[in-house]
C-alpha cells in the first residue's frame, strides 16, 4: 500500500491550517509535515491550539503530523522514495488534471505560502509541479480550497 503525505511550508494562517486538517482527514492523508512558520496543532506550551482546533473539528487529532524547522528535513527524508508534486503557478507547471500519479510509489503533496507560494528551492526538489487554471479575475484560490482539489484529485486517480 502506497501513502499519500502533505508538506505545509510557511503557512501564516492557523484557520487555513485548520481546514486543510479537516480535508487531509477526509482525503485519507497518511502525515501531514508542517514546516518553519506553519502553526502546529498544539503550540511550544504543549497547549491545543483552538484556532486551529475550530476549524479542523477533531482532525487534527486524528491526522498524524509533525514539526520540522525546515523543509528540507521533510525533503531529505523524502526525496528517494517518495513522489513529490508541488502546486504553484509555475513555467514548469501542468494543469493538475495531467498529473498521472505513480502507481507504486508514495506521494508528497506541497502546497505553497498564502502570499508568495512554495519557494524556487523546494521546487527544484518537485518531481512534478501542478496548478489549478484560473477562469475568473483571480490569479489563485485559497490554500485550503487548493490543497483539497489536489487531494482528492490525487486520491481519485489511483488508490492511495
Amino acid at each position: 500500500m502506497t501513502h499519500l503525505y502533505l508538506l505545509l511550508p510557511d503557512i501564516r494562517s492557523a484557520h487555513n491550517v485548520g481546514s486543510i486538517f479537516r480535508t487531509a482527514n477526509a482525503a485519507g492523508v497518511t502525515k501531514i509535515f508542517l514546516t518553519g512558520t506553519t502553526p502546529a496543532p498544539i503550540d511550544r506550551f504543549g497547549r491545543k491550539r483552538a484556532d486551529i482546533a475550530k476549524v479542523a473539528l477533531g482532525a487534527e487529532d486524528t491526522v498524524p503530523w509533525e514539526y520540522h524547522a525546515s523543509y528540507a528535513d521533510v525533503l531529505t527524508l523524502c526525496r528517494d522514495h517518495v513522489d513529490i508534486v508541488a502546486l504553484e503557478q509555475d513555467p514548469r507547471s501542468i494543469p493538475y488534471t495531467h498529473y498521472t500519479p505513480p502507481s507504486a510509489r508514495d506521494i508528497l503533496c506541497v502546497v505553497g505560502n498564502e502570499v508568495d507560494g512554495i519557494s524556487k528551492d523546494i521546487l527544484e526538489h518537485a518531481h512534478t509541479i501542478v496548478e489549478i487554471p484560473m477562469y475568473g479575475d483571480k490569479e489563485s484560490l485559497n490554500v485550503s480550497v487548493a490543497t483539497g482539489i489536489l487531494l482528492f484529485f490525487v486520491r481519485t486517480q489511483r488508490a492511495v
